[in-house]
């Protein structure tokens, strides 16, 4: 069975080296992106599993980036997860009403992070 691919979209190197270095532990295939518009070039390129989207980035947002893969064929139903420090309720209400699929907040939980992960996987064939 292939290992599920991550793209983990993250412009701080310490929150990108532990997402990645938890997630690869974990089983997972990650590749990274560190702006909004090398997400969408490699999600177009890889068509990953799951998209995990810092949403203060340098370049286009986090918001503008998913806008431009919802607007593609080939990556409007890959799942895209909010990850970002802002953790206020309003917040995630405004990730989830712009289309996120989910939102998990910073610092991630090293234990729960790769559970948190799968949830967002797409479903298989």
């Amino acid at each position: 069975m292939t290992p599920p691919e991550v793209l983990i979209v993250e412009d701080n190197d310490k929150n990108l080296k532990l997402a990645r270095d938890v997630l690869e532990f974990a089983g997972f295939t990650v590749r990274v992106a560190m702006s909004g518009e090398a997400a969408v070039a490699e999600a177009h390129r890889r068509q990953p599993d799951v998209i995990l989207m810092d949403l203060h980035l340098p370049g286009i947002d986090g918001h503008t980036a998913l806008a431009l893969l919802r607007g593609d064929d080939l990556t409007s139903s890959i799942p895209v997860v909010a990850v970002t420090a802002s953790a206020m309720a309003s917040d995630r209400d405004h990730a989830l009403a712009a289309g996120f699929d989910g939102f998990l907040e910073k610092p991630i939980s090293v234990r729960d992070f790769p559970a948190q992960v799968r949830r967002h996987l797409q479903a298989e064939g």
